[in-house]
């Protein structure tokens, strides 16, 4: 597979995030022991391709910048927060709109060619992992203890391994993993991953006109 074809694979993926998707592994019961707890966090950064888009973006940001491991774990904490806030019934504005919003401000940031500041993506990365995090919640709210940190878990150390793997993996497909912002085919990634977000940001602006759940 060349670079180009991996990268619209890429594209594939996140543009098929809808809502239908987007939700955990319980098929929407609430987890009630340890192990379902522990699956559902694992599976939802997974099969929310949403999230999945956001932490792919995260990862290259961070291989990018010398940030491999430091980087995500500003997400990663703020994802376990928002969780928190949902669990405390604290609700926040337009999470799922956020969320898509996400995707595309994390590909436009990649695609712009600028030397983007770890501070700058680590504002972006602890802001939307606040919303993140909320969503996530709804798949744990109501739950015990023992499934809640479970849950928690799961998410948190799949979402780390995510962004690590994936961040390296694509970088070294797409090549010049060095100079990451300047590498064309990587900047077609990111630009994918952008074009994604802003279909979801459409997707939910036009479910909110018409009324959709």
């Amino acid at each position: 597979m060349n670079k180009l074809s991996f990268a619209g694979a890429i594209a594939l993926a996140t543009t098929f995030s809808t809502s239908a998707f987007a939700h955990h592994p319980m098929a929407g019961e609430t987890p009630t022991t340890l192990g379902q707890g522990l699956l559902s966090g694992i599976g939802h950064p997974i099969l929310g391709l949403d999230h999945l888009a956001f932490i792919v973006a995260v990862g290259i940001a961070a291989f990018a910048i010398g940030a491999r491991f430091a980087l995500p774990a500003f997400f990663i904490i703020a994802t376990l927060a928002g969780t928190g806030i949902h669990l405390m019934a604290i609700d926040l504005p337009m999470v799922e709109f956020v969320v898509s919003l996400s995707v595309a401000a994390a590909g436009l940031m990649l695609i712009s060619g600028k030397k983007i500041p770890f501070v700058a993506y680590a504002a972006l990365f602890a802001i939307a992992g606040l919303f993140h995090g909320h969503a996530y919640g709804e798949a744990i709210f109501g739950a015990e203890a023992t499934p809640v940190v479970a849950y928690l878990a799961g998410f948190g150390l799949t979402q780390y391994a995510i962004a690590i793997v994936a961040g390296t993996g694509i970088v070294t497909v797409l090549g010049k993993a060095n100079d990451l912002i300047a590498n064309v085919p990587a900047r077609i990634g990111g630009g994918m991953v952008a074009g994604a977000g802003l279909l979801l940001v459409g997707e939910k602006a036009i479910n909110a006109a018409f009324g959709i759940a």
